[in-house]
């Protein structure tokens, strides 16, 4: 049974940092592409960033790039998202989410081709 738990969400004030992590079990991160969403009130869904844990490959939408930095803990089997400089638009529920398929890790694709999905983590801006 593969579930991914993401943590580390909270409130803090513009210009702030936040570590979100998700940490799989019954799962390894293992040439797979893991993704970051956030999805705000009355939005859609939307990528944040993504990275292949085979060889550590990242992609950051164009909002968060400079800011956000996906990284992986083989050890701990955990991908992390440390934002930086955050800003009140960055105010959303944070989502990870896995996929088996590598050809996922093109780009940032949208979140219909992830196959596992966290409970997701509040993260608010003021």
């Amino acid at each position: 049974h593969v579930q991914l738990v993401e943590s580390g969400g909270g409130s803090v004030q513009a210009g702030g940092s936040l570590t979100l992590a998700c940490t799989a079990s019954g799962y390894t991160y293992r040439r797979n592409c893991v993704g970051w969403f956030r999805q705000a009130p009355g939005k859609e869904r939307e990528g944040v960033a993504r990275i292949y844990t085979g060889s550590g490959n990242t992609y950051y939408a164009d909002s968060v790039e400079g800011r956000f930095t996906i990284s992986q803990d083989n050890a701990k089997n955990t991908v992390y998202l440390q934002m930086n400089s955050l800003k009140p638009e960055d105010t959303a529920m944070y989502y990870c989410a896995a996929a088996l398929a590598t050809w996922v890790c093109v780009g940032l694709r949208g979140p219909s081709v992830y196959s596992y999905w966290g409970q997701g983590t509040q993260v608010t801006v003021s």
